[in-house]
């Protein structure tokens, strides 16, 4: 066994990359660019190869999908092994202590917590939305307690964001000074523990878990509303902590002064420092955010679809994630490329009714031709000619505003005409949208006839 895990040890590495080569010529490449390119092989053990995944939905997806062609090019590789085995972001404890993998050398932390490591200010998109609710964090991470910004508000609605700026604040601040105490905890959770110590007459004991902390994480205060022994408990220890300079970070989903429920002086402490909002993404951030969680997830996207998706989905980031994962599980259950359609229908789904992009720039063109009594030939054509010239600018300008279609596959539709042509269309038609009752009337027609035949 000793001399056959050796081997192994040895030449796990060689048997992936056949393992891998055997898939490449079985599975669609969004499937191995999905699915296989972010899994990594670790080891051998027990006759089994021993894949080192992200998270526990890979071992799932794998397991309900591609079972077969994994187990079938392992055994391809090398035929004295059965199968694989998997350990989700780093090497397993049972394979550590089984001796047979390497163990990793891990930094010793001083202070256990629940911080989710992957929330950092580098992998947090930042815009206008939420910029100053980032500086403010960042600013409290690196010098907590010791400037106004205690407490630290971040409030805003759900999916942008709010929590994934206060666990960044606690790394950054272990990652500067790891003796640091940090305590993460949710409102709910704070209660439950609070319930229990009166229960196991513990109370002495759960005070001093919340009161020794340097940094204190609370998330969705708002759930304190109408209980009000969790409150006078929270009071007490927000004092014991603000005294004693310790800082501390919450979440809400409004601003202190706008919520109802909660003691008067509660409220005052909280006003006490500094609350930041976070807004919905812009159109560029959502765009940001997308495009960083398709890389994340080991696939590229055309910049078509990003685009489509980020007109759709506005209001919330988790969504926006949502929706790329949704994209990439239905390209895999499916075995199709992730086109247009398959978009359409994934976002279809997510919002829970029709799209715009229901209609085609076809259907544009041919709308507008028949009010303007300009061909479609020609709308799609090279002609200056005022009146043409103009039905083509009002069909790009609809095509941009009902469709979201990009900039360069309006371009292209129209002969092959590059982006800042189609975006000197669209800036005309908005003006004179503004400024000529006859283009606003044309306009406002062809929208409306239009959206109504979705």
């Amino acid at each position: 066994m000793d001399n056959l895990w050796i081997t192994y040890k040895m030449n796990y590495k060689d048997i992936w990359k056949s393992v891998f080569f055997v898939l490449v010529e079985s599975l669609p490449k969004h499937a191995m660019d999905a699915w296989f390119e972010p899994m990594k092989a670790i080891g051998v053990t027990d006759g089994e190869v021993l894949l080192e995944v992200p998270n526990q939905f890979f071992c799932e997806w794998i397991d309900s999908h591609y079972k077969k062609e994994l187990v079938t090019a392992i055994r391809s590789a090398d035929d004295t092994l059965t199968g694989y085995r998997f350990s989700i972001g780093a090497v397993s404890k049972e394979f550590e202590e089984s001796g047979l993998v390497q163990k990793q050398t891990k930094v010793p932390q001083v202070h256990q917590n629940n911080l989710n490591r992957q929330y950092s200010f580098e992998n947090f998109i930042e815009g206008s939305n939420n910029e100053f609710a980032k500086n403010a964090a960042r600013s409290v991470a690196e010098h907590p307690g010791e400037n106004n910004f205690n407490p630290l508000i971040i409030y805003g609605g759900v999916g942008l964001g709010k929590t994934h700026l206060m666990h960044a604040t606690g790394n950054a601040a272990i990652i500067k000074n790891p003796n640091l105490k940090v305590v993460v905890v949710t409102s709910e959770k704070f209660t439950l523990d609070f319930v229990n110590s009166l229960r196991k007459n513990k109370t002495i004991e759960f005070a001093q878990q919340y009161r020794s902390a340097d940094i204190l994480l609370i998330d969705d205060i708002q759930f304190f509303r109408g209980k009000e022994q969790t409150q006078e408990q929270f009071f007490h220890t927000f004092n014991v902590l603000h005294q004693a300079g310790k800082q501390i970070v919450m979440t809400a989903d409004k601003y202190p002064g706008e919520m109802k429920g909660l003691q008067t002086r509660l409220l005052s402490r909280f006003q006490s420092g500094l609350s930041v909002d976070v807004q919905p993404p812009n159109f560029e951030v959502r765009v940001a955010i997308l495009l960083e969680k398709a890389e994340q997830n080991g696939v590229s996207l055309d910049y078509d679809v990003i685009e489509f998706v980020a007109r759709h989905i506005k209001n919330n980031i988790r969504d926006l994630e949502g929706a790329i994962i949704r994209i990439l599980a239905k390209s895999s259950l499916l075995n199709k490329e992730i086109d247009h359609a398959l978009v359409r229908d994934v976002i279809r789904e997510r919002i829970g009714g029709q799209l715009k992009t229901d209609i085609t720039i076809e259907e544009i063109v041919k709308k507008v031709s028949e009010y303007s009594t300009v061909s479609e030939k020609d709308i799609v054509g090279k002609s200056r000619k005022m009146e043409i010239a103009e039905a083509r600018q009002v069909s790009m300008f609809l095509c941009r505003e009902i469709m979201g279609t990009s900039l360069s596959g309006i371009g292209l539709f129209f002969g092959g005409r590059d982006h800042t042509t189609v975006m000197h269309a669209i800036k005309s038609i908005g003006k004179k949208f503004e400024s000529s009752n006859n283009i606003k009337k044309s306009v406002t027609t062809l929208r409306k006839e239009l959206t109504q035949s979705l």
